[in-house]
């Protein structure tokens, strides 16, 4: 007999068929299988499902494939599932959710406190609300480029949905003045000793606002492996920090690198995020205001470090620089100088607690 599998029709009454087909009963067809005649009368009457096991001992009997039951009773029962009013409305909501998540981390933007619907339909207002969406099946209206050594790996939807929340946070801001470049450049100069302690950026985005550049902080989402990001909105730059490292030093440099983007006009509409790892390559881009926030922080270059560096040198040389100990010793990090696990690095002071204020 051959394996085709006819329009779908319960599996019980085609295998009473085939028992009959046979000139058996089904008690004949049980003593075949080895199996009780309820077994066979079960599955007849549909009050049973064929198992793997029993469709291999139907099939040997009969002279068909397991897969051949397998499929006819899949092919039946998913037939009447698309019958299903309900059953749909529930597949469709979980397309509906699956699209959402693949848009954003909804779990993780619930716990921020960025999505609180409880309905479906509410879920999809924020989030075509978060994404600048007319329809929740439109693609983000924004472009985002990240700076990163795998030029072919996409942007994730967590890295999409930091941004969306820094667009936001941006447009909530009243308008600063008009952008000025010259403004700007000074404040840059003066950051590294502006920004000696943790206090010191407290009044950061008021500063900012005077040059014309939307300062906001949107806290890093776990995953998103993203320090900052500049972008014009409008006519308006804007620059974020996710305050990713936490430490004074690393802020500033992010700070300082996002700066001088603006500065050097590699900045657009579309959404540059920096998720530079310390071990990725560098483009010329990158390269070029990674110069420009280095001369900066550092106009001069550090003095020659004795053999064995200690507290006391790092603080004569960060008082004579008018700069926050833990600059020089990140620095000296990232020369490779001192060890990522020196204690001269203990007890660094951060700056989440004052981004948190912005």
């Amino acid at each position: 007999m051959s394996d085709r599998v006819p329009d779908p029709v319960p599996v019980g009454r085609f295998l009473a068929e085939e028992i009959e087909a046979h000139g058996w009963t089904q008690a004949e067809f049980a003593a075949v299988l080895g199996r009780p005649v309820q077994f066979v009368s079960e599955i007849v009457n549909g009050k049973k499902e064929v198992t793997r096991e029993s469709a291999a001992q139907i099939g040997a009997a009969l002279g068909q494939t397991p897969e051949f039951w397998l499929s006819f009773q899949d092919e039946y029962l998913l037939s009447e599932q698309a019958k299903s009013t309900q059953t749909q409305q529930e597949l469709s909501e979980v397309r509906r959710r699956a699209r959402l998540n693949r848009l954003v981390p909804v779990a993780r933007l619930r716990k921020r406190g960025v999505l609180v619907g409880q309905e479906l339909d509410e879920l999809e207002k924020e989030v075509a609300n978060l994404l600048e969406l007319d329809s929740i099946n439109d693609d983000p209206a924004f472009c985002i480029a990240a700076r990163r050594s795998n030029h072919d790996e996409p942007v994730s939807s967590v890295q999409v949905a930091w941004v969306a929340c820094v667009r936001r946070a941006a447009r909530r801001r009243t308008n600063p003045k008009p952008f000025s470049k010259s403004k700007l450049e000074r404040l840059a100069v003066q950051l590294p000793t502006l920004l000696s302690n943790p206090d010191g950026f407290r009044s950061l985005p008021e500063s900012f606002a005077d040059t014309g550049v939307i300062l906001v902080y949107v806290e890093a989402l776990p995953g998103a492996k993203i320090d900052g990001c500049a972008f014009m909105l409008e006519k308006t730059p804007i620059i974020a920090l996710s305050g990713r490292g936490k430490r004074l030093d690393k802020v500033l440099w992010t700070l300082l690198h996002e700066v001088a983007h603006v500065i050097l006009g590699h900045v657009s509409s579309e959404v540059l995020v920096d998720t530079l790892d310390d071990h990725d390559e560098t483009d010329d881009t990158e390269n070029e205001a990674d110069r420009r926030a280095g001369a900066w922080l550092l106009p001069t270059p550090l003095p020659t470090p004795p053999a064995r560096i200690g507290a006391g040198w790092v603080e004569s040389v960060a008082s004579e620089r008018r700069l926050a100990p833990i600059v020089i010793v990140g620095q000296l990090q990232q020369r490779q100088v001192l060890d990522w696990r020196t204690t001269l690095a203990r007890s660094a002071p951060t700056v989440t607690g004052v981004l948190e204020t912005w």
